[in-house]
Formats: C-alpha cells, sequence, structure tokens
C-alpha cells in the first residue's frame, strides 16, 4: 500500500468515525462519499482524533455541502430514533 492509500485509508475511517451520531450506528457508505470533502476541507486540523473530527463537523454543519448535511440529518434522525427506542425498551 502506498502512502497516500494509507493516507486516504485512515482519512476514510476517520471520516466514517466522524460522521457517526453514536458508536452503534454503522457509518453509511452515502455518508463517506457525501462528506469526505466537506470533513477534509473543514475538520482536517482535528484528522486522525475522531472525537474531535465528530465534533468539528457538528460544529461546522452549516458549512458543509448540502448531501453532506442531508446526510447527516438521516443519520442523527436514525440515532434518536434508535434512543428512543432503546429508552422504551427499557
Amino acid at each position: 500500500m502506498t502512502r497516500y492509500q494509507t493516507i486516504a485509508t485512515l482519512f476514510a475511517f476517520a471520516t466514517a468515525m466522524a460522521l457517526q451520531t453514536s458508536p452503534s450506528l454503522a457509518f453509511s457508505p452515502e455518508a463517506q462519499q457525501m462528506c469526505s470533502g466537506d470533513a477534509m476541507r473543514l475538520c482536517a486540523s482535528e484528522i486522525p482524533d475522531i472525537p474531535r473530527i465528530r465534533a468539528c463537523m457538528v460544529q461546522k454543519k452549516a458549512q458543509v455541502s448540502p448531501g453532506c448535511r442531508a446526510v447527516m440529518d438521516r443519520e442523527a434522525a436514525a440515532a434518536a430514533a434508535a434512543r428512543k427506542r432503546e429508552a422504551a425498551a427499557q
């Protein structure tokens, strides 16, 4: 694996983790596709610190592309629904 591939793989993983709204929510390929550029543009200084990337993306949500914002909103809604189901089951 070349150095570029290694960096790209690390970035993709960090981006995936940053965009998760819940540790139990799997990162979607759509989110990776739609948000990787935004994460690199807005939060590159936070890589590879996953919690800081996550916080950065949430903080700068108004600056992300419309596609990424839509994915973030869908995944946040799915995570909220999952938390609600878990709370109701207890």
